[in-house]
């Protein structure tokens, strides 16, 4: 669970749910570019409650449609995480460090969805598990999002998401006081997105 929450909290759902009456989702759907294929840059920051210096780490990310989601910590340390329906594999250059399996850790599916419907930005998806609540103007949008189970508030705490055609921030906060924030840029689509070292590990 730590591995997870640095990865998008250091970084996570199947029918629509009723839609928050103050937030209009089918627009903030509308809004969003949906390509098959969607890589960057991303710029994350967390700060542990008690410490005056926030840890920083930069990589990129890839998400591929119906495939899943590829995070490749560049700095302070090299290291790929590959995130599917199924699984979650993390590897240490070609060697895989860690392999978990969704049949045996029954946790795993939750997470990778709720991290695959965060970069993706489908709140329809994410209104399953959440209370979903925010604004909407011509050109950008801002939505909160609170944890339906006292599990998932205690595994992931409450996000926050801002963007536009693409989800360009996601601050995520625990009971904790811990604070991690990721700031996606260079944001591109298609096929030729993903260099082919990353469409390999697809």
């Amino acid at each position: 669970m730590k591995l997870m929450k640095s990865i998008l909290l250091a970084a996570a759902l199947t029918a629509l749910g009723q839609a928050h009456a103050a937030v209009p989702v089918a627009k903030i759907q509308a809004m969003l570019a949906k390509p098959p294929v969607m890589c960057g840059r991303f710029d994350q920051s967390k700060q542990l409650a008690g410490m005056k210096k926030p840890l920083a780490a930069n990589g990129r990310f890839c998400v591929v449609a119906g495939k899943g989601v590829l995070w490749r910590t560049l700095q302070p340390f090299p290291s790929t995480l590959r995130l599917t329906r199924d699984e979650i594999v993390n590897y240490q250059g070609d060697r895989v460090a860690m392999r978990l399996d969704a049949k045996t850790e029954p946790t795993v599916r939750m997470i990778n969805n709720v991290l695959f419907s965060l970069l993706s930005g489908d709140l329809g998806q994410l209104e399953t598990l959440f209370e979903v609540d925010g604004t909407v103007d011509a050109s950008s949008w801002s939505v909160m999002l609170k944890p339906r189970q006292a599990a998932l508030e205690k595994a992931i705490g409450t996000i926050k998401l801002d963007g536009g055609a693409y989800v360009k921030s996601i601050v995520m906060g625990d009971a904790a006081g811990d604070r991690t924030t990721i700031v996606f840029s260079a944001i591109q689509s298609g096929e030729a997105a993903m260099s082919k070292e990353e469409a390999a590990l697809f």
